[in-house]
């Protein structure tokens, strides 16, 4: 086999193994995160604020939309743009190298050593972690 030939072979190859591997990529699952992940953001954490109330129309990467007056959910247009926020802070299909994961979890157990709302969770065993979890691996529970 000519030298072009095996390097045009190998390359061809090269690319069909990406192709795979970008295939895996688990893709973002809009109806979870609005129905299962941004009900976490509301949720009242025992010795913890909620998320919202320090994220809400905030000026870092984790911003989420103010709730409408007497609202206690977002409009459809507003949940839209939660999910574009907050899919900026997770690497889809991994966990370990997203922010949202990292950011409210305990040092001890994994997490960032800095996250001035505390540690939401001082376990990944926390339900609403796994929720978090479930929802950036794209492996989702069947209802």
């Amino acid at each position: 086999m000519s030298a072009r030939l095996t390097i045009a072979l190998s390359a061809a190859l090269s690319m069909a193994d990406l192709s795979v591997v970008a295939s895996k990529t688990p893709t973002l699952d809009y109806e979870f995160f609005k129905t299962k992940v941004e009900p976490i953001f509301l949720k009242k954490r025992e010795g913890h604020t909620r998320c919202y109330v320090c994220h809400e129309e905030s000026n870092n990467a984790f911003r989420l939309e103010k709730l409408p007056a007497g609202a206690a959910f977002w409009t459809e247009e507003q949940s839209r743009r939660n999910f574009d926020a907050v899919s900026a802070l997770v690497a889809p299909g991994d966990p370990a190298d997203s922010r949202l994961l990292l950011q409210p979890l305990a040092p001890e157990v994994g997490g960032a050593t800095f996250h001035s709302g505390g540690r939401q969770f001082s376990s990944k065993n926390d339900p609403d972690w796994q929720t978090l979890a479930q929802w950036v691996t794209g492996i989702l529970p069947k209802d």
